[in-house]
């Protein structure tokens, strides 16, 4: 592992769970917690995995079908845990407000996150050297 990819994992990151906790505030004014956080989540993790893929990891093989593929199984992780620890807050503090439970949401994507940077650079995007012969 590298540190340039660690720092470009952190910076996509960041933009992305920024981007996605907005998306979400902004959903949740018309849609229920899980279908908002559904939507912003497949829009930031198809725009998440493009730049990992073009930035953090751009000295892999792996294109874009099996990145995306790849990132495709982390998305029902993402969406179940992020889901749940949303849900969880509402039920633990029913009347708090939507920018609240985007705290939730941010702070459970960090989780996620690192899960995610370790899966991707040890399955999906694997170096020559962690390749089978």
């Amino acid at each position: 592992m590298r540190s340039r990819e660690v720092g470009w994992f952190v910076a996509i990151g960041i933009v992305s769970t920024v981007g996605q906790a907005l998306l979400y505030w902004v959903l949740r004014l018309w849609w229920p917690p899980a279908a908002a956080n559904l939507v912003s989540l497949l829009v930031l993790t198809v725009l998440n995995t493009e730049a990992n893929r073009r930035l953090t990891f751009r000295h892999t093989a792996a294109g874009a079908v099996r990145a995306h593929l790849g990132a495709g199984g982390l998305f029902l992780l993402g969406y179940l845990v992020t889901s749940g620890a949303v849900l969880w807050f509402r039920h633990a503090e029913p009347g708090a407000s939507p920018a609240a439970e985007t705290g939730v949401l941010a702070a459970a994507s960090v989780a996620v996150t690192v899960v995610r940077f370790v899966v991707l650079r040890l399955a999906v995007f694997r170096g020559p050297a962690g390749r089978r012969r």
